[in-house]
């Protein structure tokens, strides 16, 4: 048996960073400390910064005082002000790879351009980029909406940073039939694109791959879905505790990969329990006369 973990699997640098920040916030602040929205989606990291007394509030008119925390998703120009219309300490922990995107589509918006923002409407880092829009900005999810938008001489389009490559590559060539001049702006993360060429790698050598992470982490269920497109043995789970023996039945390689809000001991815990599992199975099979 061998278990293979893809590269790259785990926190992505725009989330250690804010978790550094909150936590360092948290040392060096007195006072009540939260973010807005979980820091990351991850329930067991969210607990962890529960515990070190960093709560968690769904928007800006649930915080009472005290020091704020922006996670990396950034917000958008009205929910800052809404924050500093409450007198809070705002410590922004905006990855900087998504300050970009959010000053492009401002300079985009700025020179009138219609702004198509692909993305997952509901994830807040594309709330926040709609919010930098200036009212110019156009969510897109998928190919068949961008084939549903009027025909326009000019229009630009940017990326959510975590999105899944092949999906923007289909958009931009719908929305190359609907526009005569068409900006392209592939702002999806490095960390991203390596991460999922990784796991689709994996997932073409392995018998079973494992996908680790928070099930609200949008990256996470679309790095299982490249895996499942390729290996239908693809699980997606949260904690170690959900791998059952079914699960590897007639698995000799078996791989692991991680979203970007999945903590390294995570990866580390599957693959103790796999091991274990594994050896629980062989000492079974040499008990039978």
């Amino acid at each position: 048996m061998e278990i293979i973990i893809a590269e790259n699997s785990g926190l992505c640098y725009g989330v250690k960073r804010a978790l550094n920040i909150a936590r360092r916030t948290r040392r060096e602040v007195t006072g009540p400390v939260s973010t807005l929205g979980d820091l990351i989606h991850n329930p067991r990291v969210v607990a962890d910064l529960r515990a070190r007394g960093i709560s968690s509030a769904a928007a800006a008119r649930d915080i009472e005082g005290g020091t704020v925390i922006i996670r990396s998703h950034g917000v958008s120009p009205a929910t800052t002000k809404a924050l500093a219309r409450k007198g809070l300490e705002i410590v922004d922990a905006t990855c900087p790879i998504v300050k970009e995107i959010q000053k492009l589509v401002e300079s985009l918006a700025r020179k009138n351009m219609e702004v198509i923002i692909v993305g997952d409407r509901d994830h807040p880092e594309i709330r926040g980029l709609i919010g930098h829009s200036h009212s110019r900005g156009i969510i897109v999810e998928n190919e068949a909406q961008a084939r549903e938008l009027p025909r326009r001489k000019t229009r630009a389009v940017v990326a959510q940073s975590t999105l899944d490559v092949e999906l923007f590559e289909r958009v931009v060539a719908a929305l190359v039939g609907r526009t005569g001049e068409l900006s392209v702006h592939d702002t999806i993360c490095r960390s991203t694109r390596t991460r999922q060429t990784s796991t689709s790698e994996l997932a073409s050598r392995v018998d079973t791959l494992f996908i680790v992470g928070g099930r609200a982490s949008s990256n996470t269920r679309k790095l299982y879905r490249i895996s499942k497109r390729i290996l239908p043995r693809t699980f997606f789970i949260e904690t170690a505790d959900e791998i059952t023996p079914g699960m590897l039945r007639g698995a000799r390689t078996i791989g692991i990969s991680g979203g970007a809000s999945t903590p390294p001991e995570a990866l580390q815990e599957a693959t103790a329990r796999i091991k274990t599992s594994f050896e629980h199975k062989i000492q079974r099979e040499k008990s039978v006369p």
